[in-house]
């Protein structure tokens, strides 16, 4: 049997076919393409749209950011720091970085030193902004306890606080700054851009968190402010705000002021009002302790501006201090107005006029002048004028106007009356008297020179009116209790009636007092304001000038001026 041949399983199995040519180059051209489209995309990025990316990059990464000045420092005549700013820390935050876990809320809220209620009412309030402050001016010790917990979104900035170390005692003088460390009252204000020097500016690279990688370079440097040397002695404004302070107590008044300036120069060495407040906590803050009322209020002086009226009489050859004049029966009637005086003093000498604050022998010798002279002498003094302290607000005070000067005007002026004057502005008309004629101007900053004064009276009138003030407070005359143990002191007091709304009020008065020490060589000029005293006393010699006298006599010895060989007893 023979056994069939089967050729078919004995062919191998076919081989596939190599690559065709076409579609080997369409997959080069593939290839190609993508190439190219890669050069093309990193040409564009790397190339034409690198300005725009570069700059959309750095606006995520780089920053301009303020570098803060330091604020000037403000002292006393001294040295002796009156206003200071120390570096603190301010946290702000981006609300939309914020963690919305609550628990990490609640834990930043308590840091915060607030609750989270306060916390969230903030941040919902922000919420499509980038910038909320959290707190502001912490200690830096306080604000890294923060920034230690590494909370998304909170970010801190360097500033700085004003700090004051007299507290209330000089704060309507020196003023004081907001929580931008911008000046808003006082001196603060008024060389505001002296003392906040210029802000600088630095470059620096943050990483996505907004958390300084480094700094580039610096665009501009900070300039620290300048610092501000006063002329007050804070000695000398210590013991007068204390002084002052005992007598508004004493006398249960509504405030005060007091004013003293150095005779041969006009500097300020103390000015101090009340009610004041603590600038350094302004809580409950009491808006009326905000006034230095020593430069920007004014009042009608009463007799205070007597002798400087009288200074004006004495420059007639036919008047010296001891001219006899009548002042009976102790009225007059000018323009159908009564004028009085305390009782009917009959005969006066001019000195005596002073001693005994005689409205009717002022007023008698005003009517002897030409219409304007006593206006003019006010005017020559610096009433009606700005002092020029430069402190914001400043009052110039008033005088009548002369067109149909009336006689009762003329008298009135005379004895104090019909004028507003500030305590400045009276402290600065006295210095004529210390000064042999010569007015030294005010001035609220430490002087580097001797300053040239301004004429305003003769220098024998001016020598005649000190030896007729030192009467004036005599043992027995109505300013005795001004009277410095060894020291002689000149001065004058005043009683004004206060003016209400439908005129004078019988029953308020301001008590006043402007004296000059040591009569031998004039050294301090200072003028006391005591507003509405009313637990008895309202009388001038009675209220303001046993402040003089306490005032004076310390500020005497703290100065180091020798007592008189013959003082007051």
């Amino acid at each position: 049997m023979s056994v069939k041949r089967r050729d078919d399983a004995a062919q191998p199995a076919p081989v596939a076919p190599p690559l065709g040519g076409g579609r080997f180059l369409i997959i080069l051209l593939a290839i190609a393409l993508v190439a190219t489209v890669l050069v093309g995309r990193i040409t564009l990025l790397q190339v034409i749209d690198r300005p725009f990316l570069q700059s959309q990059g750095d606006a995520r990464t780089l920053r301009h950011e303020t570098i803060p000045a330091h604020r000037g420092m403000i002292a006393d005549r001294h040295g002796d720091p009156l206003a200071i700013s120390t570096p603190v820390m301010t946290l702000w935050a981006n609300p939309q970085e914020l963690p919305d876990d609550p628990v990490q809320r609640v834990v930043l809220a308590q840091a915060l030193g607030m609750s989270l209620v306060a916390l969230d009412e903030r941040v919902a309030r922000y919420s499509e902004h980038e910038f909320m402050y959290l707190r502001r001016q912490m200690t830096p010790q306080a604000a890294q306890e923060v920034l230690d917990l590494r909370m998304p979104g909170v970010y801190s900035q360097q500033e700085y606080k004003r700090y004051y170390p007299s507290g209330e005692v000089a704060a309507q003088l020196v003023g004081v700054t907001d929580v931008d460390d911008k000046g808003q009252e006082g001196l603060e204000l008024a060389y505001q851009p002296y003392l906040a020097g210029r802000l600088g500016q630095r470059r620096i690279l943050q990483d996505r968190r907004g958390r300084l990688v480094r700094e580039l370079d610096r665009v501009r440097e900070a300039k620290p402010g300048g610092d501000l040397t006063l002329s007050i002695d804070q000695r000398l404004q210590y013991m007068a705000y204390r002084e002052l302070r005992a007598a508004v107590e004493d006398n249960d008044a509504d405030g005060g002021v007091l004013v003293m300036l150095d005779a041969r120069t006009g500097e300020v060495l103390a000015m101090v009002n009340l009610p004041s407040y603590n600038p350094n906590n302004r809580a409950g803050l009491d808006p009326r302790g905000l006034r230095n009322q020593a430069l920007v209020d004014v009042f009608e002086p009463g007799s205070v501006v007597k002798p400087l009226a009288m200074s004006a009489v004495l420059e007639h050859p036919r008047f010296t201090p001891d001219t006899i004049l009548d002042t009976a029966p102790g009225w007059m009637v000018i323009d159908g107005f009564t004028i009085r005086d305390f009782r009917n003093y009959g005969e006066l000498s001019l000195t005596d006029v002073l001693v005994k604050s005689s409205n009717i022998g002022m007023s008698r010798l005003a009517l002897k002048l030409d219409d304007t002279e006593i206006w003019e002498r006010y005017n020559q003094l610096g009433f009606s004028h700005a002092p020029g302290s430069g402190f914001p607000g400043e009052a110039a005070g008033s005088l009548p106007d002369t067109v149909n000067f009336s006689r009762s005007e003329r008298a009135s002026l005379a004895y104090g009356y019909g004028l507003s004057v500030s305590a400045m502005q009276l402290a600065s008309a006295y210095t004529a008297i210390a000064n042999h004629g010569v007015r030294m101007l005010p001035s609220l900053l430490k002087l580097s020179e001797m300053p040239v004064g301004v004429a305003a009276m003769e220098p024998d009138v001016a020598d005649q009116l000190l030896d007729m003030l030192e009467a004036v407070v005599g043992p027995n005359a109505g300013g005795r209790r001004a009277r410095v143990e060894g020291y002689r002191v000149a001065g004058k007091t005043g009683t004004v009636r206060k003016t209400g709304v439908s005129g004078y009020d019988e029953d308020a008065y301001r008590s006043v007092f402007v004296g000059i020490a040591p009569v031998s060589n004039p050294r301090i000029v200072t003028a006391v304001m005591i507003d509405h005293p009313k637990a008895g006393d309202f009388y001038g010699g009675a209220v303001a000038a046993p402040v003089f006298s306490d005032v004076a006599g310390n500020a005497l010895r703290l100065l180091d001026v020798p007592p008189d060989e013959q003082g007051a007893p």
